[in-house]
């Protein structure tokens, strides 16, 4: 089985290089690194519905890079700033999910960065 590793190039706040990779793939599965509502380095304006609209479509741009899509993710996690949140994020989450959403957790977490909310995934896809 061959692992294949999706930049860890400067994609951190300020360009800087992480100690990690965007994403990993092996034996048919692709695990994203949680992802943030970063643009061009920074985290964009707004509350939890931006955020996570960005949040995801960061999400989106690695899987796609990897060959894979929403369709499928088979797990993810959900990291939320404030519990208040949960029913908007919710909302913008299931607008993408749809009716056959992956398994998830959801918790609340003091973030790292100046963030709303954080998501990683799993994806598969028969190898």
């Amino acid at each position: 089985m061959s692992i294949k590793r999706f930049g860890a190039e400067k994609s951190g706040a300020g360009g800087q290089n992480l100690p990690f990779a965007r994403a990993v793939e092996a034996g048919g599965f692709l695990f994203v690194s949680g992802q943030v509502a970063m643009e061009d380095g920074e985290i964009v304006n707004g509350g939890i519905v931006e955020q996570t609209h960005r949040t995801i479509a960061n999400l989106v741009a690695i899987l796609e890079e990897a060959g894979y899509g929403l369709e499928d993710v088979v797990r993810c996690g959900v990291w939320l700033d404030d519990p208040r949140d949960f029913w908007s994020f919710n909302a913008v989450y299931k607008s993408y999910f749809g009716e056959n959403p992956p398994a998830r957790a959801c918790v609340q977490s003091h973030m790292m960065v100046d963030c709303k909310v954080e998501i990683d995934c799993v994806a598969y896809k028969v190898p």
